[in-house]
């Protein structure tokens, strides 16, 4: 190397991997990622965005197949009346103040 020639540049890191949390469906991955099962077993997925379960109701678990859209979910609470007292969410029976 002489003295003219440049320094060798490092290249810049590769960005961190991104995971958004949805709200009530699956973790989304950029990938390719490679997930790594409790078994030891290695599951390498070439998509761009990997959907990986989080209710276990998915029958190609850990990916989602979207069963989590088939779950029914429990109806609203009813709307509280005025002039009744409000318990908190624990049930515990215990009023509040």
């Amino acid at each position: 190397m002489s003295a003219t020639d440049p320094e060798p540049t490092a290249a810049p890191p590769p960005p961190p991997p991104r995971i958004r949390l949805t709200e009530r469906g699956p973790l989304l991955v950029d990938g390719p990622v490679d997930l790594l099962l409790p078994d030891g077993t290695v599951l390498h997925c070439d998509r761009p965005v990997v959907a990986v379960c989080t209710c276990r109701r998915s029958r190609r678990y850990p990916l989602c197949d979207t069963s989590h859209r088939t779950h029914r979910r429990p109806a609203p609470a009813p709307a509280s009346v005025p002039g009744t007292p409000s318990f908190p969410p624990d049930g515990s029976g215990q009023t509040p103040g």
